[in-house]
């Protein structure tokens, strides 16, 4: 139970230490700020399995894992170009001038290898052990991209804020797309 603090950094940025878990992340991590009230930063695994089948049996004999896709979604409630750049794969620019910034979006070829990025989510951990300690659980995920539909909406009652979602991607075969640190004291 609790609030998660959302960071990222280019893909392939040094990862904190295991040991450092209860600490931010570091400077090479960007914290994304605040997300809105009442939404979640949220770490979905989806997992397809097939069936290995027998045509003189009417039973699958086994299944095999022959999909997933592993998604974050967050509702950043600090809609700032840099949140924006981020939320579009680094595909913008940022030219800050005296009093203003503008945000120009890339005209690249749309067949350009795409800016991937890291995340770290840090949230609470279950309590362990009989004296109930507070414990922290980090998930990074290494390689992903946005797939968010980037607006902008301005309502008298309601916040701006930037719905987000990344999915991860094959790192290598000894480089997991994800990893979970849990804090055990």
């Amino acid at each position: 139970m609790g609030p998660a603090t959302l960071y990222w950094a280019p893909f392939g940025t040094t990862e904190p230490a295991y040991s450092a878990i209860a600490s931010p992340p570091g400077p090479a991590w960007t914290d994304f700020g605040a997300t809105a009230d009442g939404t979640s930063v949220l770490l979905e695994v989806d997992q397809t399995y097939s069936d290995v089948l027998a045509e003189q049996l009417v039973d699958p004999i086994a299944a095999r894992l022959s999909k997933r896709v592993i998604q974050v979604t967050a509702t950043l409630l600090e809609a700032t170009l840099q949140n924006m750049q981020e939320a579009m794969n680094q595909n913008a620019t940022i030219s800050p001038g005296s009093g203003y910034s503008v945000l120009d979006t890339n005209t690249a070829p749309s067949s350009s290898q795409p800016q991937y990025s890291a995340l770290i989510m840090d949230g609470w951990a279950p309590t362990t052990g009989t004296t109930e300690a507070e414990c922290r659980r980090r998930i990074i995920v290494r390689k992903c991209l946005s797939s968010s539909k980037v607006d902008m909406e301005w309502e008298k009652n309601k916040p701006s804020t930037y719905k987000t979602s990344w999915t991860a991607y094959y790192v290598s075969s000894s480089i997991s797309p994800f990893e979970i640190i849990e804090q055990t004291s």
